[in-house]
């Protein structure tokens, strides 16, 4: 004897007979196939998104992100002197229209400040020095940046690694909300200035740029 269902299931087993006879259609398996990728890979952008860190200036606001995967003791790092407090009334020291801006090492008089131990070069991790990206600043050795950055103004692709020295400038994030404060920043007229230990330098803003804070966005 044939069991009868409730008129509800047997409309749920109508539903359920038309969606698999559905899927057998080639094309509606491609679709959803795609869907369901599309949906993973959102997913897992979102998974991956890095931390972020507001920094207020006396000419505007931005936002980075920073990627810790690949850039992990870079980001670690930096995320080191942001919630120490370290950047808070730093200046941006050297400005250079059409290539980047520069700080977080020196006060508003030129004073250098004193950093903890430097850390080791990720210029390979396949991160370009594009426009509006952050990435260290160092001296001629590639494994000698401490707090120091800069945000590229154009797409710098003698700084990617491997360069004409051999080494490139580590990036580990880019700027994702106030480009127009860093367009702001970049066109002030820059001038030689004093610095105590440090003598003259050049491309130091003709008004101080100042980084009121720097945190980590929650």
């Amino acid at each position: 004897m044939q069991a009868k269902y409730p008129p509800v299931f047997e409309q749920y087993n109508h539903i359920y007979s038309i969606f698999v006879r559905f899927l057998r259609i080639p094309t509606m398996r491609k679709i959803i196939a795609s869907l369901f990728m599309v949906t993973s890979l959102i997913a897992s952008a979102a998974s991956f998104a890095g931390p972020k860190v507001e920094f207020k200036t006396n000419m505007g606001n931005f936002v980075v992100e920073l990627d810790s995967v690949k850039a992990p003791k870079t980001t670690a790092n930096f995320l080191n002197y942001v919630n120490s407090g370290f950047y808070n009334g730093t200046i941006f020291h050297r400005v250079i229209d059409g290539f980047m801006i520069q700080g977080g090492g020196f006060t508003s008089d030129l004073t250098q400040k004193p950093t903890n131990a430097p850390v080791v070069s990720e210029a390979q991790n396949g991160l370009k020095n594009q426009t509006y990206t952050i990435a260290m600043a160092r001296t001629s050795d590639p494994d000698s940046a401490t707090a120091q950055f800069f945000i590229n103004v154009k797409d710098n692709e003698g700084l990617n690694y491997p360069n004409a020295m051999g080494n490139g400038y580590t990036v580990f994030g880019k700027v994702i909300s106030g480009t127009q404060t860093i367009d702001a920043i970049r066109k002030i007229p820059t001038m030689i200035a004093s610095a105590p230990k440090m003598g003259r330098m050049s491309d130091v803003p003709s008004k101080t740029v100042t980084i009121e804070s720097a945190t980590v966005l929650k």
